[in-house]
Order: C-alpha cells, then structure tokens, then sequence
C-alpha cells in the first residue's frame, strides 16, 4: 500500500490552464486521469519533468508518459491513468494530444505544476518549508565594508529570521541605486578596503557560514531588465541595448525627448520666464502654461510629422512619371496603403508606386484628351494621400497631446503634490521631468544636431531608459516596433537605468544572454534563492532560460518576485513559466485591521476545523505561495503612514499567517524613515550581546526587536514541519481562523490539526496615531476553544517624553521614544492584560480584556481538555480500522489490525446486499413504508437527503470536503447538535442485519458528542467516509467479476443494483412456492397476534426514485425485466434475479405478466410487453447464469391458476416454469379477449368519462397473432399497452381519457422479442430442455401445431416487407403519402391511428438486439444511422422525430392550459429524451458494426469509439448526479425535467448492459491499458 502523497489531475479536451497554478511538492506523485471529454479518445500525454533524479531537466525535453488501469476493464478508459513521480524541483509543462501526433503544436490541451524546492540549512540538512520562511531585506550597500557584514547580518539572526534577502551586491552606477547595476559580473568595490581583495568567493563562504552556523538561508536580486547608464561593456556592446540604430522607430520619441530636454534647460535659465513660464514651479497655472507654449510654439516648429506621412510632391512627380513609363503593373492589391520608412527617417514614408498607377491610372469621365487624363488621375490620387497623411496627423497630434499631458502630470507631481519630492527650482539637475534616453556627452548639442547624431554613427550609442508603464500588458515589451509607450511619455522611467534588449533568442545577442546567463549562475552558486527584480516587465523566455541556468547549478532555487501583472491568471502565467515558488505580497496595501485581516485569511491555511484530506485527492488550484511582509524596501516607514504604535500589532499580525513572512531592516528598529535605496549613504547598525550597546551597535531593546523575535520564534514553530511522518504530512499548525473583534481589534488562530493545540494571538492595531494612546476602549470578550494553557507573550507599547529622536548622519538609527512592556511564559492568572475564565462545560475559555491599549499583543497556547483529547483518540483508533494511517498525539500509528466481532471489517464482511441497501440507500418512500419510525434526514436550511443511508450524507459531505465548505448548513447542523449521528446509527440498530453495524456506529459517535462542536464536521466525515468505502468495497466483493474488477463507471452504475433492489414492507412480492429446490428465498421476523414468525422477504426492484420506490408503484413488470439483466444479471446476483422472475410467474393470467404487480393480488394485467420482456429475461437468466436453465424445472406457485381464480395461497398450485412459459406463449397464439377486472375509477382514474355511464373500450383487453405475417398484435385506440402508455388526465383540454400513444397493433419491439422467444424455444426443444416444440392452433375447426421454427421463419419472412421504410419510393409501399421519414423501421403495423404507423421512435433498436436476424444488416445500419442523425440526445433517446406535428421536446406535468399537447404532461413519450432506449440503440450498433466489418473493414473500431463518446455524458451524470444514477428521461439536449425520477432503474441498467457488451469483444477493437495492481486509494477520493 503506497503511502505518499497523490494529487489527481483530471486533463478535459481543449483546456489550456497555462494561467492556472498547481503546487506540489518533491516526493509527491501527479497523477493524470482523463475527462469524460477524453475517454473516447486516443490521448497521447507528454511532460518535460524528468522520469529520474538522475536525468537533467531540459524545457524542451518532453517524455511520453505511458497510460496504465486500476481496474481489469478494457472496454472503457474511465480508470486509465498515468503518474509522475516529483523528483525535482521547478516547474513543469504537460501537454496532450488526441490526433496521436507527439507535436506540442497539435496540443489539445496543456498546463503546467510547480513543485517546490528543498531548502536545507545546518550542518545535518535541517529542512525548512516554505511556511515557516521569515525573510529581512537588506539594502547591501548599507552593510558597508564586508569585513563588518557578519555583525549587521547578525542582527537578522537574532531577532529570529532564518532567510536574509540582499540587494544586488553587484558594482553600482553612478546613481548608486541598489537596483542600478554596472557591472553584473562583479562585486561592488565599495564593500571593499584598500590593500583588500575579496570577490564573489568570499561572499560565497560568509554565506555558506551563515547557512550552517546559523542556519539562516540567503537570496538576492536578479536584475535582468535594465543595465545602469554608465555600464562600459554597454558602450562596447552597444547592441545589447534599445538604440537609434537597432530601434529606429523610437527615433521620434527620441526627439521629442531632447525638444523636452532643452526645453527644460531654457526654463532654467528663464528664457521663458517673459512668456509666463518662471524657473520656480509654483502653482496649477505655470503647468499649464508649459502646456499652450510646447504644444503650439515648441513643437510645431521641429515638424515631427515627417517621420510618419508621405510627401505628396514628390509623389505626384513620381506617379506622372511612371505614367508617361507605360510600364506592366504586377500588382493584385486593390487598396492604397501608406509605408512606414523602417528607418524612421524624415520624409522616408512612401507608397506602392505599382499599387497607384494600377488603382489610379485609369481612364475618367470627361477627360478629353490625354493631357486632362493624367490632371484627373493625380486629382483622384493627390486626395487619398491627403486623407492618409490627414489620418496619420491625427495620430500623431493624439501621441503629442498625450505627451505633454503626461509630461505635465510629472511636473505636477515633482513640483506641486504633496507626496512629491516638492522641487523649488528647475535646474539641470532637478529638471521638469527626467530624460527617457540616455546619450553621451559628445552626441549632445542643439537638438538639430543631436537630430543629425541620430540618423549616423552616434545613433547606436543613445539608448532608451528602462522603467514601468501602469496597466500595460506584461506580456508585451513596450520597447519594441509597435508600441508607443516612449513617444506617449507614458512610461515611469528610469533614468539611471538602459533597458536591454535581448531579442527572442540568444543567437539574437549572443553577448548580452551568455553575460546574463554567467550573471545567473554566479547568483545561483552564492545564493539559495533569487527575487526577481522588475518580473513582470521581464521577458518571460528571457527569464525561463537565465532560470534554467541557474537551477542546473542550484537545482532547489527558492524563486520569489513581485508581480504587478494587473490580475490573478497573468501572475500565474509568470509563476508558470518561471517556476516562481513565492509571490512578495505587502501588509501595507491594507488600509485598515480588517483588509489586514483579510489578507491574513486570503494567504494561506485551511480553515480551522478542516476536512480530513485523502492522500490521494484531487490537484485543486492555488493561490500563488506568499512571502508577507509587513514593510518592504520599496514601502515607506509604517511609522510616517499610520503610527508608530501600529508596528508591534501590524506585525504580530502578519507573523501568524500560514506562510512565509518578510520585512525589511530597520523597522525592527522603528526607523521613521524611508530607507530608501537610492539615497540612503548610511550604514545599519551591528549586534551587540550586552546590555547597553553604544553606537553603532544595537541589542533587543531598541525598537521592537525582542517582540519581533518571539513572533519570529513563534512563526517558525508554528509552520515548521522538520518531524513528518512517512506519509509526507505536514504536522504543522495547518489550520487559520481570522476574527474582527472589533474595528481595531483583530484575533488570528492558528491550530494543529494532529495535536488540537491552537495558538491564538491578539492585536490592538493603530492604522492612525491613537488620540488616547494609554486607554483601553471596551473589547467585546473573546471566546477561545480549549484550555488557556500559557499565555506565550503579551506586549504593550508605551511612549516616553524621556528621549527625543535625533537622525544620526552615519548610521540608520531608529525612534528612541517608545518601547516596550513585555512578559512571557505566564500562566493565565498573572497576566495584566486579560481575564481568563473558564466555561461551564470546560471546553472553552472566556477572554476578558482589563489593560489592551493600542499597539497591544497577547499570544495564548490552548489546548484539549482531557476528555475531549481522549475521545480523538478513541475516534482515530476506529478510523484506523478503515485504513486511515492515524495517529496518537505522539505519532504513533494507530491502525487496528484485529479481526475481532467490534473491528468494522468484520462487521462489515458479514452484511449481505440486502443489508448493504439498507445501509447506504433506501429513499424516503422505502424508509417510511418500512413503519419503523425512520425517514430521511433533514438539515435546516438545505433540506432531505436523497437517501437515509450513508450515500445520502456522503453526497453532501464530497461537495462540502472539497471545499473546506465549514458553513455549509450539514455542518452547522453537526456543530448544533448530536442529531445527525444519532440517526445514523439508531436507524441502522433496527434491522436485523445493520444492528451490528449499528452498534459500532453508536460506541464511536459516543465519542464524537465529547469532542469539540468545531471539531466534529471533520470526524464526522472521516467516519462516515472512511466507512463508506469499507462498505462500498463489500459491495463490489459481492458482485460478479465484471463488477468487482470493472471500471468506476461500471462499478458506479452497479451500485444501482444495490440502491434499487431491496424489501420494501408494502411492495412485497408474491410468495414464492414454499417447495421451491434450494437456495430458498430471504425471510424477516414478523409479528403476528400469536406472537412472530418468520415471512418470506423476497427482494424487488424499484421502478426509480422517489415516484416508484414503495407500495403499488414500485413493482412493473415491464421495467423490472427491462432493468433485470443489467442490475442483477450482469451483477452476479442470480438468486435475486431468480426469484423476481418466479414470483412474477406466479402472477400469469390471461397470458399476461401484470404491468402493476401490487404485490399480485392487486396486480393490472393491462400491458401487452412485460410477458415478452419477462421471457427475454428468462432466455438472458439460462444464458447468463452458471447451470442457469435449471430455473426451468423451478417451481411456479401461481397465484391464478385459471383467469377467473381468486389469489391462490402459496404452493396450491404449483407449476414447473416451463409450463408456464408455454402457457404465456400459446395464449397469446390463440389470443385472449378480457375486459379489466374492478374496471372504472377504483383502479383508474383517468380512463373514465365523468357524467355518462359509458363504459370505456379502454379496459378491453385483446392480444393475439396475426397468423398471415405471424406478428402478435393487441391493444385499441382507447389504450395504451407497451412502454408508452401515457394516458391523458386533462379535461380542461379534452384529453382525459385519450392515450397519448396508444401503438395497438403491431408493434416493433414486440415483433423482436417474441422472435427472439421462439428462436431460442426452439432451441431449447432442440436441446430437449423444454418439452414443447410449437403451440396449437384451430384452424377450420381442426388443432394444428405450429412450431417455434416455423413461427420464427414466418416473422423472418414477413418483418421487412411489412416494416421497413424504404430509403427511395417504392411503387408497392402502403400509403407513401403518410411516409415523411425514409431509411427507417416503423414504429407500429396496422394501428387504428394509421399514421402513426411510420413514425420514426427509438423501439425497433429493442428488435435490432434481441432478434438481429430480422434484420438485413444494410438495411439496419442505415435505419440506426437515421435514428442517430434525428434521436440520439446527449443522455437519451428523443421518443419521437423532431419533425412530426406532435413533437414536443419537454414534459410538463403541471401544465393544466387547454393545449391538448402538452396538458398534464401528455408529452410524456411525445419528446422528451428517455434514457433505457440508448442502451438498446447502442447495443444495435455494436451488433450490426460486427455484421459489417468484413465488407466495411474499420467499421467497428469506429462503432467502438462512437458508443464511448456517448457514454462519456452518462459518466458524468452519474458521477455528479445527487442520486449517483440516471435519470427516467431529460427535456431536449439533456436539460433537466423535474417531473421525472432523478433515479430510474432500466436506465442504469440498459448503460450497463452496453457495458458489458464493449467488454465481450474481442481486444483489438478496445482500448487496453496495461493494468495496474497498484491501490493508493486507502481512503476516500
């Protein structure tokens, strides 16, 4: 039994989830299962995660992963699968196919999973998850000289963070900008003394200490995007960034960028000034006057419309020129276009010469002579180039009106906005707004000649700046041909940085990829993990290969970024294609304590209380992993934006999330400042041990750093899962719960779901400086589960006026003025913050807040009390006797091998089918007919259970487990009170069979009540889950080996034999022949006035849920024996099979099996098809069934040994089957004539005519032989005697009374299955089974015997000469004009309605299964091929052509209009989609492809594909069904009816019976995996 970790991925045809991101982890294995869109296709599946450790991961690699089954089916691919195992980290895409090509571009379907990286510090490779990750930034160039690194990184060390991001350590531009690099390959000199000569190695080795001395983890910056403007090897390898000769349609922005330039540099100098426009910047009105003077003085003058229109003098000279050339125009193009110069020269843009002589060189209306000819052509021609240039004008003054708009918002903001830098003057320094390019000194000059170094050799070393533009598409590089982000001054530049231009391969570049990749791998060596600088504006295959480079030297690389994508689906697309582990997420963005807390919520944790999870369950999506922090370096201090009293809460608050944590170096220390990393010169401060530190050093007393240490402390341990068991769970404090207590009061929870220990911590925030900083406001009180078993810290910040903050020009220094009061480690009773009290039931503590100021915290560890504790226990040992791998509180295993009379096995090994409907099925209608008091359970706010046993609440509980759904009404209902469990197992303890299993249910839900009330949604489920399985493997043990070793859709569709077969107290059947040869039949104790005895208690099959489950509408005949084959049959439950067909023997008269069988005394014999379906059902039994032909010889005790007998007792009148078989079979040849007994209201109310005395033909009974064509025939227009027997119930419409579909005479199926009776009759007379060989007719007043043979060869004879429809007109067909459908059987022969008689209806696919040789196989396919095109829905069988006048593709039960079509659902076989007819139409379809194959080779293969497509819908109906089965029928296209049962027995069972058809054919038309004997599932999926 494997015990890892296995996620399902179910692949659905076409889906592309590229955007959607699944997260695993190493040592996990991803199993791959097909959609039911797939399980009729041929899929190939590919991966490039590598088969072995050993094989190095190559993006490009794919292997084909080969398909396997669990189970022993070959007919569907239902339970094909494939496995991954996770043996690296990354991330990984797959991609399918279904044309059987391997071509990633044929990819039907793709996406992609990340599996995280193995993070191991110390000297024994202690392993961090990611959860338990505290992250401090560093700004490395504040570290100073790198002798002094070890003591400032320290400080990270000791205040409890164990991963230390650096900036780039990289050489610095001149802006010293942390991000803005010179040189990638080298470490900057500033870290460096004179006379030193430290590089990348020792770096390497003080990282390397770190890791395993202080088993703290490094990651730095990778900057992939931008170079800083003084990089040399960018001047000496020009190409590698966006230049004028590379990028020339940035040539205009370029220009527009030195007209800004200078123009600044005038204001400066105030030569503007005259104009309105001073060198001081001081209000609204000098911005816009900046505004009127560029756009209508400044830029008219340069003419940047050269750049992008054509011009027309030159043109026209050109265009008369090639005029009088008379030259061949070769040219189809019928549009004149305007063609962009690629050089972006002035005046370059030009057209198709050929283009317009073609187009414009053509003779025109009042031209006389060749000299006005030419004049009007250019007049035509002059007047499109103008509107073209007009076009692009326009263009261009929206670019320049946007331009200055935006050049004008940046003024405003550097100059004016009070979150701006607030700039007094224009200067060159301080300029109106920062350059877009960068260009060397010697290309600058007036901007004329700046104009003329762009178009030659200087053009290459003017580069554009790099930056970020706000709502742009990341996918797209806004530095490339296309976009005009630079031209629109949209972008957020910076000017310190050039943007890199890589192109879309290395050989694009080859310089700037082999640099940055050098770049990549140096990072990789040094590093544990990389940020990645600017990610959502860095190429993604840029990145996807520096990536690939760096994890071939670090194959655990922690990747992490900020992402600014603008929407969850694109930030995936990145974590996809970089294999990012860890997303930067900000408590900053929250503007209050409840968006903190929301945050807290969104990233990450179960909810308190969660489910228990399989090892094996389905790959859900997730959310991108977060590092939260709550300051990063790019934020300012939380201390300038809310108050300095909100540090300590904001981030004891964030230490309780379930994920990585991170902060940034100096708020620990309360710096009030913005470290910001550029400006900032001065250095951090170092450790120091003792207890009054000088400057430069610093110890736990400044700031808030000896509470940032116990929140750190306490982070670790609560996401620390270093002590996993073999299963690869995660023991950790798992579980979150987020309370609001009040508008600055937030309560976090985090819980250990092995142990029930929680950790609950309290925060008083202060989003705004707090006007009474030293009051405590009343707090409502705080409920906590458990025992308050510590209080872990509890912390106050105070203000003194004692110290005054003072900034220090050489070290970042922090406030002086506040700190803290502190305890840790009390008991309740000493705290000073809080009352604890206990509640009366000692689950539960009370907190009480006395002193809670803001800037407050207090952390409580909870725990079980005794007998709460004990009761888990008692409940995980019982879990363990399902295969649960639980465990003790010290993680012992807890698995129940014995097999004693209290173990669940074997308990359960004891139940019989009968026991097992009881426990898992019976409707409301079965349950309360049984009189034991019982019904189905009912949850408040959601309503019944579809079942009393545990089907019905597992339904429920699969789709709330999935979703960790704790407020689902059930599990409110669970809190609430003991009800639910209490049902279960006190209706189980009254039958006689479950009692056992009762019992077991009652001593563990007795332990459930002393468990916690939050706790118990998730016991609950893993008992009843657990169980359920248990249960539903008996089940299939059970079954026959189709079954037992079948696909789940098999298995799933066998379950109905369970769900519907059963002893129901008021439908029981006819008691059976008290000497019938062993096995006898089932009995019950019953009581009696003298006492009990035992009756017989036969099992019947219900009709279908909730309509025919109990009393006289459960038991008809008809669909019993539609259903028998199937759900008992094929299930291997033959005795069931047996005595249903016995006891419906017993109930013969007239030759008739009932239609209703109330228990036979009350039975209607007023259907003309449930005696030929019962003896189809007997042939199906002998041929089926081990020595099956011995139920002949059984003993028949008939209930009417002559039509007039009352109800005889059981074995008065015994009869060997055959007997009665024959006596069926030769009434019907000579043809019974009855009328109904008790005819009129009492057993009918429709078929009356109120007000009249009339009696009505409808309960005359005929049946008989047509003995010219040898077909039966029987019925009249006033009733309704095969399946279709609608009886219309309207008065309102005139239709009460009337048959819907009364299909007397002939009709199709019957005409089948009394061949296929005779045949095999014959046979068996053949045989010398069955003593008779024909039945006695009277004919001219003499007896003749007409045999089986001969009656069979007279059906043959006659059957399509008088049923088929031929495809073309034929002179010698009855009544052509009532033909409307061609290439078909007809549904009746010679029906008082005679056109009804050529209706196209799903019925001759009955005859087509069970008497093939009444069909020419053309002929049949063709009429298939017919039904198919015009009935085929996507779950059933349309009951009638779409084209007929009566068509009505719904059924409306509750329609009471006068619309005789529809009222009262007279629509009921006139539309609307019944699902048993696709059995048979599908079995037809099998059977004749075979007939076909040898003169249509393939035909079968295709027949075998076509029937699974098919099915693939009804899998999923009875996989998501809440009755997991199919229903009686649909409205059009599958569309739900109401009115119908949700749960119908022939329509599971004739799926079944397709089924098991695929699985008797030969392999090589299948689809056969190789099998696995693998099972992981231990618990539920």
């Amino acid at each position: 039994m494997a015990s890892c970790q296995v996620r399902v991925l179910t692949l659905n045809k076409g889906e592309n989830l590229e955007t959607t991101l699944f997260r695993l982890e190493k040592d996990w294995h991803l199993r791959f299962v097909l959609g039911p869109s797939l399980h009729a296709s041929t899929v190939r599946l590919y991966c490039n995660h590598p088969p072995k450790k050993e094989v190095p991961f190559e993006r490009t690699t794919y292997y084909e992963l080969e398909w396997k089954s669990s189970s022993g089916s070959k007919s569907d691919s239902h339970d094909v699968y494939t496995e991954i195992s996770m043996v690296i980290a990354g991330s990984f895409n797959y991609y399918f196919t279904i044309d059987n090509s391997g071509d990633i571009e044929n990819a039907d379907g793709q996406g992609y999973f990340l599996v995280d990286p193995t993070l191991s510090v110390g000297e024994q490779g202690k392993q961090y998850t990611l959860d338990c990750l505290q992250c401090q930034s560093v700004i490395s160039k504040c570290l100073g000289h790198f002798d002094d690194w070890e003591g400032r990184l320290y400080v990270s060390k000791a205040t409890g963070y164990n991963l230390i991001h650096f900036t780039p350590i990289q050489a610095l531009g001149k802006s010293n900008s942390a991000y803005s690099i010179k040189d990638q390959l080298k470490l900057n000199p500033v870290y460096i003394k004179e006379g030193q000569n430290y590089d990348f190695n020792n770096v390497e080795g003080l990282i390397k200490k770190m890791n395993r001395e202080w088993e703290v983890l490094s990651l730095t910056d990778l900057v992939y995007n931008h170079t800083a403007n003084n990089s040399e090897w960018l001047q000496e390898h020009p190409e590698c960034g966006y230049n004028m000769e590379n990028s020339p349609h940035l040539k205009p922005a370029y220009l527009l960028d030195r007209i800004l330039h200078h123009f600044s540099l005038e204001v400066a100098e105030g030569k503007w000034a005259s104009q309105g426009i001073p060198p001081t910047i001081s209000k609204e009105a000098d911005i816009q006057k900046i505004r009127e003077v560029l756009l209508y003085e400044v830029l008219p003058g340069f003419k940047m419309h050269e750049f992008y229109t054509v011009n027309i003098d030159d043109i026209m000279k050109r265009f008369k020129h090639g005029i009088e050339e008379n030259r061949v125009i070769k040219t189809d193009s019928k549009k004149l276009e305007l063609i962009q110069d690629p050089r972006y020269e002035r005046n370059g843009c030009r057209i198709d010469m050929d283009v317009a002589l073609k187009l414009y060189n053509t003779d025109r209306p009042g031209a006389i002579n060749r000299e006005q000819r030419i004049k009007k052509c250019c007049e035509f021609l002059k007047g499109d180039l103008d509107a073209i240039n007009k076009e692009r004008l326009d263009a261009l003054h929206d670019h320049l009106n946007t331009a200055v708009n935006n050049f004008m918002a940046n003024i405003r903001w550097r100059f004016l906005n009070e979150d701006g830098p607030k700039i007094k003057q224009v200067t060159e320094r301080e300029p109106l707004m920062h350059d877009y390019f960068i260009v060397s000194k010697k290309y600058t000059g007036s901007v004329g000649s700046e104009e003329t170094h762009m178009n030659g050799d200087g053009g290459k070393y003017v580069f554009a700046c790099n930056g970020w533009v706000m709502g742009d598409d990341p996918l797209r590089n806004f530095a490339e041909s296309g976009s005009n982000i630079y031209l629109r001054r949209e972008l957020v530049g910076w000017g310190d940085s050039a943007k890199l231009r890589y192109g879309q391969k290395p050989e694009d570049c080859p310089y700037l990829w082999q640099r940055m990749k050098e770049y990549s791998e140096i990072t990789a060596r040094i590093f544990h993990g990389v940020r990645l600088d600017n990610c959502h504006s860095t190429p993604i295959h840029v990145a996807e290969y520096m990536l690939d480079a760096a994890r071939k030297i670090r194959p655990d690389l922690y990747v992490i970024a900020e992402l600014f994508t603008g929407g969850e689906h694109l930030d995936n697309l990145f974590i996809n294609k970089l294999g990012i582990n860890s997303l930067i997420r900000e408590a900053m963005s929250a503007e209050n304590s409840h968006k903190l807390g929301s945050l807290l919520h969104r990233y990450g944790g179960q909810p308190v209380g969660a489910f228990i999870q399989p090892r094996m369950k389905p790959l859900v999506r997730s959310m991108a992993h977060a590092v939260f922090y709550d300051q990063t370096h790019d934020n300012p201090s939380p201390i300038k934006t809310k108050s300095a009293y909100d540090m300590l809460p904001t981030a004891a608050l964030v230490s309780m999330a379930c994920c990585a944590t991170g902060s940034n170096r100096g708020y620990d220390q309360m710096i009030p400042h913005h470290i910001h990393v550029v400006n900032e010169e001065r250095k951090y401060t170092s450790w120091a041990d003792w207890e009054f530190p000088d400057r430069p050093y610093i110890n736990q007393t400044f700031g808030i750093s000896r509470a940032k240490t116990l929140l750190n402390n306490l982070h670790f341990m609560m996401g620390d899962s270093s002590v996993a068991n073999d299963l690869k769970e995660k023991h950790n404090f798992s579980q979150v719960y987020v309370d609001q207590v009040d508008e600055h009061t937030v309560s976090v929870t985090r819980h250990n779901p092995v142990t029930h220990e929680s950790i609950v911590l309290i925060a008083r925030t202060a989003f705004s400086k707090p006007q009474e900083p030293e009051k405590t406001p009343y707090i409502r009180p705080v409920t906590l589960q458990g025992m308050v078993e510590t209080i872990l810290f509890e912390i106050q910040t105070l203000h003194t006026e004692a110290y005054e903050y003072t900034e220090d020009s050489d070290y970042i220094n922090g406030l002086p003025d506040y700190y803290l009061k502190l305890q840790e480690n009390i008991p309740p009773s000493l705290s000073k913050m809080v009352r604890v009290n206990v509640t009366g039931d000692g689950m539960c503590s009370l907190i009480n807040f006395e002193t809670f100021t803001p800037g407050s915290v207090i952390a409580f560890r909870c725990v079980l009390p005794q007998p709460a504790l004990k009761a888990i226990l008692e409940i995980r040992r019982g879990l363990g006797q399902f295969g649960y791998l639980m465990r003790s509180y010290s993680g012992r295993k807890l698995f129940d091998e014995t097999v004693d009379t209290s173990n669940f096995r074997s308990i359960v090994s004891a139940l019989t089918l009968n026991d097992l409907n009881v426990a898992l099925f019976r409707c409301k209608q079965e349950e309360e007919a049984d009189g034991n008091g019982f019904s189905v359970y009912n949850i408040p706010g959601y309503g019944d259970f579809n079942y009393c046993g545990l089907r019905g609440v597992t339904t429920v509980l699969g789709q709330v487990r999935s979703q960790n759904d704790l407020g689902h009404p059930l599990c409110c209902n669970l809190r609430d009170g003991d009800w639910l469990p209490s049902y279960i197992a006190n209706r189980l303890l009254v039958y006689p069979g479950t009692k056992n299993l009762g019992v077991w249910f009652q001593n563990l839900f007795q332990h459930l009540a002393k468990v916690p009330r939050y706790l118990i949604p998730s016991y609950f489920d893993a008992i009843i889950t657990g169980a359920y399985v248990i249960l539903r493997q008996q089940v299939f043990g059970l079954m026959s080996d189709f079954v037992a070793d079948g696909s789940t859709f098999i298995q799933a569709l066998a379950m109905g034999s369970v769900m519907f077969c059963g002893y129901v107290k008021n439908s029981r059947l006819p008691f059976l022949s008290p000497d019938l040869e062993p096995p006898k039949p089932p009995t019950i104790k019953v009581e009696t006035k003298d006492g009990s005895e035992e009756e017989e208690a036969c099992l019947s099959l219900a009709a279908g849920f909730p309509h025919f489950a109990s009393s006289y509408m459960r038991n008809w005949g008809r669909d019993t024996f539609i259903a028998l084959r199937g759900l008992l049959l094929l299930t291997g439950r033959y005795q069931e099979a047996r005595y249903i067909i016995l006891a419906y023997g017993g109930c013969l008269r007239h030759g008739l099996i009932p239609n209703l069988l109330n228990e036979g005394t009350g039975a209607r014999f007023n259907c003309r098809d449930a005696t030929w379906f019962w003896l189809q059902a007997i042939q199906d039994y002998c041929k089926i069934v081990p020595d099956g032909k011995s139920i002949l010889k059984d003993k028949v005790s008939r209930l009417y040994p002559e039509d007039d007998s009352e109800a005889q007792k059981p074995g008065k009148y015994d009869q060997p089957l055959f007997e009665v078989m024959q006596e069926a079979v030769q009434r019907h040849a000579v043809g019974p004539n009855f009328r109904e007994r008790n005819a009129g209201h009492k057993i009918d109310s429709e078929m009356t005519t109120q007000g009249t005395k009339r009696k009505i033909r409808g309960f005359n009974l005929e049946i008989g032989v047509k003995w010219e064509t040898g077909f039966v025939y029987g019925g009249n227009e006033h009733n309704c005697g095969t399946w279709m027997d609608k009886m219309g119930s309207s008065q309102k419409a005139g239709i009460k009374g009337k048959p819907a579909t009364p299909r007397d005479g002939s009709a199709v199926e019957l005409i089948g299955l009394s061949a296929s009776c005779l045949l095999w009759l014959h046979n068996l007379n053949e045989e010398g089974v069955y003593p008779y060989s024909g039945v006695k007719l009277v004919k001219h007043g003499s007896e003749e015997l007409m045999t089986f043979k001969a009656w069979h060869e007279l059906l043959c004879a006659n059957f399509e000469r008088c049923f088929w429809v031929n495809t073309e007109p034929d002179p010698a067909e009855e009544a052509p004009e009532l033909i409307f459908r061609r290439g078909i059987y007809k549904d009746t022969y010679n029906a008082t309605q005679f056109w009804t008689n050529t209706q196209l209806r799903p019925n001759y696919p009955i005859s087509m299964v069970v008497a093939p040789e009444l069909f020419t196989p053309e002929r049949a396919w063709t009429a298939l091929q017919t039904a198919q095109d015009n009935l085929l829905g996507p779950l059933g069988m349309k009951t009638l052509d779409p084209s007929d006048w009566s068509y009505v593709p719904f059924y409306d039960n509750a329609n009471d209009s006068e619309d005789a079509k529809i009222a009262k659902g007279f629509s009921y076989h006139q539309g609307p989609e019944w699902v048993w007819p696709i059995g048979y139409f599908l079995r037809a379809k099998l059977i004749f492809a075979r007939k076909l194959e040898s003169s249509r080779p393939g035909i079968l293969r295709e027949t075998v594909m076509f029937i699974r497509s098919t099915l693939t819908r009804h899998y999923e109906e009875v996989m998501k069904s809440s009755w997991r089965s199919l229903p009686e029928l649909t409205n059009h296209n599958a569309e739900p009816n109401k009115f119908c049962c949700p749960a119908q027995a022939w329509s599971v069972s004739c799926v079944l019976d397709v089924l098991y058809d695929l699985e008797k054919l030969d392999t090589d038309v299948t689809i056969q995996p190789s099998k696995s004997t693998e099972n992981l599932v231990v618990a539920p999926v």
